[in-house]
């Protein structure tokens, strides 16, 4: 791999350059959804174990390319099936290790103070609601909340209406900021991101049949020789990582089907 190369992927990864050098850490991808849960998670292991852990958080599809292209990863978390398989079928992921690892859910969130509260229905007038605003939610296109997103939108009757109206986020958590700061007066993301987020309230549920289920799956890579990735991917999917995903609302899965 070429130094230039190198050199851009530990910017991506917030690393530098000492801290990158280190062979045995444990460099992990994961979808941003993920951070306060898996941080928590990370940091119990690090205790446990003596290995340190690097994460770096971005979209789920972001993530995938950056590893197509080679970017030194030993652990792929996505927020989706889809950029998982993308991956395997590219032979970038060891298949025996992967594992449908957490569900989530869908929600729409309004500022605190706005005392915004939304039945989620076929037909509801999104659009009336945003007041003349615009709807934040992660890039319908490629990201994995975007995409549920447009899903249960078009389940609902009222994606033509609400396309419009989009505010689009590279990731879901630069969905939530928008919300957050009262850029936009509605947002769409998980529900553990809204519960990470004091300044946003959960203003309605979205109906688990009106899109795809939100699983999160986990796999070493293909390239990761790291016997200490191997402990992580052990430990997070285990009984004692649980209670870190659960403290932020993860439904935490079985073996992968």
């Amino acid at each position: 791999m070429c130094r230039a190369f190198v050199a851009v992927i530990i910017l991506l990864l917030g690393l530098s350059p000492t801290e990158a050098a280190h062979a045995d850490d444990v460099v992990v991808f994961a979808a941003a959804s993920l951070k306060n849960a898996l941080d928590d998670a990370s940091h119990t292991f690090e205790q446990q174990s003596g290995a340190r852990v690097k994460i770096s958080y971005a979209a789920s599809s972001q993530l995938a390319k950056q590893i197509e292209s080679g970017a030194p990863a030993d652990v792929f978390i996505s927020a989706d099936l889809d950029w998982m398989n993308y991956l395997q079928q590219r032979n970038l992921i060891q298949p025996a290790t992967r594992q449908n690892l957490l569900g989530n859910k869908l929600v729409l969130v309004a500022p605190a103070d706005s005392g915004v509260k939304v039945d989620i229905k076929p037909g509801f007038d999104l659009v009336g609601l945003l007041k003349g605003g615009r709807l934040a939610m992660a890039d319908p296109d490629s990201v994995p909340a975007g995409k549920y997103g447009k899903a249960a939108l078009e389940k609902l009757g009222i994606w033509q209406t609400v396309a419009p109206h989009i505010a689009g986020a590279e990731n879901v958590r630069a969905a939530l900021l928008y919300v957050d700061r009262k850029e936009t007066p509605l947002g769409i993301v998980y529900a553990t991101d809204a519960a990470s987020d004091p300044n946003v309230v959960i203003a309605g549920a979205f109906p688990e049949d009106t899109h795809p289920p939100i699983i999160y799956p986990v796999a070493l890579t293909a390239t990761s020789k790291n016997p200490a990735a191997e402990k992580f991917l052990a430990f997070i999917k285990s009984p004692i990582a649980n209670p870190a995903f659960e403290k932020q609302g993860f439904t935490v899965l079985g073996a992968a089907k």
